[in-house]
């Protein structure tokens, strides 16, 4: 087993980090804060970071084909130009719930853009319950919704054969799974894949590696947990110096090393001279697994 290493590579002090993308292109990691309505763009060789702010809470960004990217604003789905820091909509959903925005989204492996929504929070992880959403936005702008009676739509990632959809919803302490199709982006047959521990307290977001295992960030666990969907157990548990972490992807050279996102808001003073580096970006390497390379929007 080579020796895990955890270091936080950019104290970025986000109220809640999120949706980790690395971008091979500029060898960039790229995050949202979302309370902040900011989305950021690490440079891993530079170490800087560039960051663009929007005109409402961000849940998620994306790669696109085309240029630029993708990101969830409010509850709107938009198109980004880093350049000239512009966004342009590309859909809406639910303009008839004031109170709803997107949380957590990420384009399928035909570059379909899925995001899901949720009640804003009074208090982190506390919300009205069964408010929101699942929807995809398609390569031409269309937006089909999925199922709705959401908590707070979290995680999501494919399998590597594409015929299975993992899906978390955060406050069912569980990891979902769908059957899949591919061509029409179609999902049914849903079954819970694993129940988290007390310990574990919150699954939030979700990756996979090249084994086909899956990666769950555990929001107030401090920690992302490794686990088998075929057989329901948890294969390895990576602890870090800080509770609300919230995401986590694969990135580096040859996606070999993991990005962890996290939050501080909702940590009191003492809790924050305990973890310093709440809401910073953590990197974790010598997992001794890769991931794949993150799918691009395609319209």
């Amino acid at each position: 087993m080579s020796s895990i290493k955890i270091e936080c590579v950019l104290p970025e002090n986000c109220q809640c980090g999120e949706s980790p993308v690395w971008e091979e292109a500029s060898s960039s990691l790229l995050f949202v804060d979302i309370p902040a309505k900011k989305v950021c763009r690490w440079d891993a060789l530079s170490k800087q970071v560039q960051r663009m702010t929007v005109d409402a809470p961000v849940g998620s960004v994306a790669l696109r084909q085309s240029g630029g990217y993708v990101a969830t604003i409010g509850t709107k789905f938009c198109a980004l130009n880093w350049e000239d820091q512009s966004v342009v909509v590309l859909a809406a959903v639910e303009k008839d719930k004031k109170n709803n925005r997107f949380n957590d989204g990420k384009v399928d492996p035909a570059g379909r853009y899925f995001a899901g929504t949720m009640a804003e929070e009074t208090a982190p992880a506390v919300t009205e319950r069964h408010q929101g959403s699942l929807y995809a936005l398609f390569p031409d702008h269309h937006v089909e919704k999925y199922f709705d009676q959401v908590d707070i739509s979290n995680g999501l990632d494919w399998s590597l054969d594409h015929k299975i959809f993992y899906y978390i919803d955060s406050l069912s302490y569980s990891v979902d799974a769908f059957d899949y199709d591919l061509l029409t982006g179609r999902i049914s047959n849903r079954r819970s894949v694993y129940k988290l521990e007390k310990e574990e307290h919150i699954p939030d977001g979700m990756c996979i590696d090249t084994e086909g295992k899956l990666w769950v960030a555990c929001y107030n666990g401090g920690r992302v947990i490794r686990l088998d969907p075929e057989t329901g157990k948890r294969l390895q548990t990576v602890k870090l110096p800080v509770d609300k972490t919230t995401s986590c992807c694969f990135g580096g050279k040859d996606y070999s090393e993991m990005y962890v996102t996290c939050a501080r808001a909702g940590l009191d003073p003492e809790a924050l001279l305990r973890q310093p580096e709440a809401g910073g970006i953590f990197k974790i390497t010598g997992l001794g697994v890769k991931g794949i390379p993150p799918y691009a929007y395609a319209g």
